[in-house]
């Protein structure tokens, strides 16, 4: 199951979730099911260095959550 990001109408929460295409999504927040599936941006990354100077090889900003790319959990 793919990762989306979310946001909840009612209290305004920004938050990712797994979760199937068709899924109607709660808010872990308040728990409304008034949310909207947001465009997530793509961050892709080659073996080169990256902009912050540290090495992107493994395609991961290297937090726990991360499996590569963009993370809006931990900001990478």
């Amino acid at each position: 199951m793919p990762m989306y990001e979310y946001h909840c109408h009612k209290c305004n929460e920004h938050f990712e979730e797994l979760a199937a295409a068709d899924e109607t999504v709660s808010c872990p927040n308040c728990g409304s099911t008034d949310t909207e599936r947001l465009m997530s941006a793509c961050c892709c990354r080659t073996g080169s260095a990256s902009a912050d100077g540290g090495s992107s090889s493994g395609g991961s900003c290297g937090c726990a959550g991360c499996s590569g790319g963009h993370c809006a959990t931990c900001g990478h």
